[in-house]
């Protein structure tokens, strides 16, 4: 076999190895845990959250080799083999009035793919984008997908303390047949590694660490300090901004024009005849340019 990582310094270790690694890299996490397989990340930690007695002590962080019943968004199956994707999920305490929840998912897709920046030479970051509410795109080929789900936390005393869970599934390889199966163009980080020495020195570890420490860092940030600049930072990594866009909700065309950014609660703005439109949900098709 070849390709990054199928090298032994750039393969998947064993579960054992990889969390040892992210305990080291992530000292502010309370627990970190990964395993050779288990059904969901996110379904896990919820389940072990909503169980835990007394205090809490979170951060957490649970990663696994292989998922039997991941999930993306809108209850998409996670397509996964040993070693073909980097899957892992977090859970957080977050201290925010429910409203503005959502907003969180288009706050974390932009963390993250600011940090994954770093691991590439600065000529190729600008490859490297978002697709609202919060896939990551390499050439504009989804490369990572992230599901964040919140529930209430069962020793809250305020109301506005949830449990927030983030999961992460990167490509690490595999995207030529996930390609073919999905009938659109997929992205791995072996592409990346491919055209970026830098990238190609980034371990599974390292990428794990680094956006699981962007989402403690943003999560902190918006508690502190608000969203009032997520629009500027998200505008760095925009990968849909300036195209034309239909927004699907229920097979059913809801709203069609050109992105250009997001508000400050984080809605998608696409500029039409009628002037600019709010989206809060709905799924993105990107018209292809003629």
């Amino acid at each position: 076999m070849t390709g990054p990582f199928h090298d032994p310094a750039c393969a998947l270790p064993s579960p054992a190895a990889m969390a040892g690694a992210l305990r080291e890299a992530l000292p502010q996490f309370r627990q970190v845990d990964w395993v050779e397989q288990t059904g969901s990340t996110n379904a896990d930690l919820l389940t072990r959250a909503r169980r835990a007695g007394g205090p809490p002590d979170r951060p957490w962080l649970l990663g696994t080799h292989l998922q039997s019943q991941g999930r993306g968004r809108a209850g998409r199956t996670w397509q996964n083999r040993v070693g073909a994707n980097l899957m892992f999920s977090c859970v957080f305490d977050v201290f925010l009035p429910a409203r503005q929840l959502p907003t969180l998912a288009p706050l974390i897709g932009m963390a993250t793919c600011q940090a994954l920046r770093t691991r590439l030479d600065p000529r190729h970051r600008p490859r490297l984008t978002m697709k609202w509410p919060n896939d990551l795109l390499w050439d504009q080929a989804k490369l990572a997908g992230i599901l964040i789900e919140s529930t209430r936390s069962g020793t809250a005393q305020a109301t506005d303390h949830h449990l927030i869970i983030i999961g992460m599934g990167l490509n690490l390889e595999d995207a030529r047949a996930l390609s073919q199966s999905l009938d659109r163009r997929i992205a791995d980080w072996a592409e990346v590694a491919a055209d970026d020495p830098a990238a190609a020195r980034a371990t599974a570890a390292d990428l794990a660490a680094c956006a699981a420490r962007s989402w403690y860092d943003a999560l902190n940030h918006a508690t502190a300090q608000g969203f009032a600049d997520l629009p500027a930072r998200y505008a760095e990594v925009d990968g849909l901004a300036g195209r034309m866009l239909d927004v699907l909700d229920d097979g059913r065309l809801r709203h069609t024009g050109a992105a250009c950014g997001i508000d400050a609660d984080g809605r998608l703005l696409l500029r039409n005849a009628d002037g600019v439109q709010a989206v809060s949900v709905g799924e993105i098709s990107v018209r292809l340019q003629r």
